[in-house]
């Protein structure tokens, strides 16, 4: 679907640039948008967006829609004001926790601000769709989201109300959930391909959401909050919270008895493998938290620190704390610096380990007393593991779970995530249909997200350079930024070729703006980032313009016929 053709002249165009980053801008996306008058802070972490960056923004809109419809997506728009009690059936009224901006009415009933839809799209469905053959479908919204970030920071990247493109599917059978899953990510990979985003599609771990399979799909980029896994052997990739470690069986008969050692002043591992001049990686750290109010210990090679956020997703929806120094007190048979996991582990606490805390292997570990430790600990042998889940902090040089090759690690900034739901939220509110056998069937859903305003954000990381903003095409404002060098017949000539190229179907930006320098038009021609730049200057009085490319800096004269045909074409 083409733009529609439009001149917009800048002299009656709000905008206003600045010269200098904003003194709060951290990332290239903040300093560039609200440099080049794209968008404005109007409280932390929440944006108006300027007539500049509202086309940009709509651009993404309307590539995501004409994608999501052509997979027959049917649009739809939901309340983001919305009702308390569907949240409290499935649960997320308290897993959000204070990430839920909640609100009362007059009445004193409980609202909330809508952080993502799946309920409301749940209960649409449930009261649209009764039989097996309204089905499969998918349902899609560009809507404004709620989440009550506790540090708002990165310009739009991460703020506290943002665009977001939220789908669901519905389907009777888990083989429909694949299929509508493989439609949706088809569709992801035409949409960023036509963003002009460079993108890798990785494993991930579903979290609140719940559900089975999970796919994000990340922008690299330095300013990315993600971090994520690449292997450079095989096409292995995963947000380091989904990576998974495979480790070799070990025979633990080679392996003496447990032996107790005398360690004074030794309660962390760095302190004890120095008094025991062992690597460590030979110890076992034993991390004590608390899973709802229960205390649970984690352990992790002393080499490796666990990975909290990992934990959490792997636990949730349960409330992960580190313990306090209080919990101890209530707690005398929990030695603080010298704890261990035999004779306690599956009696005093529930026990996690990493995969690397294998059956047969033998540890350093504490000895449960004041002072001292314990050598030759051997897991299966001396202690039993409850679960074993992957939960260290990842490392480069890890290695790849598919090849063995080490690990890469990069930054990325989430730009869409995909899940098969399952039937989570169909069981929580008894989505069924009528089966063709004529009995009740339970609807099984998929929910896919595109971050849009993200998604502009992460196109300004990834495509500016050292003097402004570089928008591919199909995204930017405009397709032509002419540019009048300062006298009147340049500014004649400039609105005479921006009106032909509005004519031959190009959006065109025009800055006729009177008493502004070149020099000054020149540097906003840069900083606003449209792809072409067309200037009318020295050689204006011969029908004579200079063509240059934004992201590559080629220049070429060309008479005003030959730019529109050229350009136009």
């Amino acid at each position: 679907m083409a733009h529609a053709a439009q001149v917009q002249r800048m002299s009656r165009l709000m905008v206003k640039t600045l010269r200098d980053d904003p003194a709060d801008a951290e990332t290239a996306s903040h300093k560039l948008l609200v440099r080049a008058g794209y968008v404005r802070r109007t409280s932390a972490g929440i944006w108006t967006w300027l007539p500049l960056g509202k086309k940009v923004l709509e651009n993404v809109s309307r590539i995501v829609r004409e994608e999501m419809d052509a997979i027959g997506g049917q649009e739809v728009l939901l309340p983001a004001l919305l009702p308390k009690e569907p949240y409290q059936t499935s649960g997320r009224w308290e897993e959000y926790g204070d990430l839920l901006f909640r609100l009362q009415d007059r009445k004193g009933a409980d609202y909330l601000l809508g952080p993502t839809h799946e309920e409301i799209f749940t209960l649409t469905v449930k009261d649209q769709c009764t039989s097996y053959k309204d089905l499969p479908v998918i349902l899609y919204q560009i809507q404004t989201k709620y989440r009550d970030e506790a540090r708002p920071r990165s310009g739009v990247l991460r703020g506290r109300e943002f665009q977001m493109k939220d789908s669901y599917s519905f389907d009777t059978t888990d083989e429909g959930l694949e299929q509508s899953y493989a439609q949706h990510r088809a569709a992801y990979q035409k949409i960023f391909e036509r963003l002009g985003l460079d993108y890798r599609i990785v494993s991930a771990v579903s979290g609140a959401m719940g559900g089975s399979a999970s796919e994000e799909f990340l922008a690299p980029a330095a300013a990315g909050e993600d971090t994520f896994v690449d292997c450079p052997s095989c096409d292995y990739a995963a947000n380091t919270e989904a990576v998974t470690v495979k480790v070799a069986p070990v025979d633990g008969a080679a392996h003496g008895p447990v032996e107790e050692l005398d360690t004074p002043d030794t309660p962390t591992i760095e302190s004890l493998a120095e008094f025991l001049g062992v690597p460590a990686a030979a110890t076992l750290k034993n991390l004590l938290v608390k899973v709802d109010g229960e205390i649970v210990a984690v352990g992790v090679p002393g080499n490796r620190e666990v990975d909290l956020g990992k934990l959490g997703e792997h636990l949730a929806p349960a409330v992960v704390e580190l313990v306090t120094a209080e919990d101890f007190t209530d707690r005398p048979d929990l030695v603080r610096g010298y704890v261990g996991p035999q004779g306690l582990a599956g009696k005093a606490f529930r026990y996690l380990a990493d995969p690397r805390v294998a059956p047969g292997t033998a540890w350093v570990t504490g000895a449960n007393k004041d002072g001292k430790h314990a050598r030759n600990v051997v897991a299966g042998r001396d202690f039993e593991v409850d679960e074993y889940l992957d939960v260290v902090v990842v490392e480069p040089g890890d290695p790849c779970p598919k090849c063995g090759t080490g690990l890469k690690i990069d930054r990325a900034i989430e730009i869409g995530h995909i899940f098969q739901l399952g039937r989570k939220y169909a069981d929580a509110f008894e989505l069924d249909v009528l089966g063709q056998n004529g009995k009740p069937a339970r609807v099984t859903m998929g929910s896919y997200g595109i971050g849009v305003s993200r998604a502009v954000a992460a196109l300004a990381e990834q495509t500016h350079d050292e003097k402004g903003l570089c928008w591919p095409r199909e995204v930017a404002p405009a397709d032509v930024h002419v540019v009048a060098a300062g006298k009147a017949k340049q500014t004649e000539l400039a609105l005479e070729v921006g009106e032909q190229l509005g004519a031959a179907g190009l959006r065109v930006l025009v800055d006729d703006r009177a008493g502004v320098s070149p020099g000054v038009k020149f540097t906003d021609a840069e900083l606003l980032g449209v792809p072409v730049i067309v200037v009318a200057g020295r050689r204006a009085a011969e029908g004579v313009v200079e063509v240059k490319d934004r992201r590559t800096g080629e220049r070429e004269e060309l008479t005003v016929e030959e730019a529109v045909a050229r350009l136009g074409a």
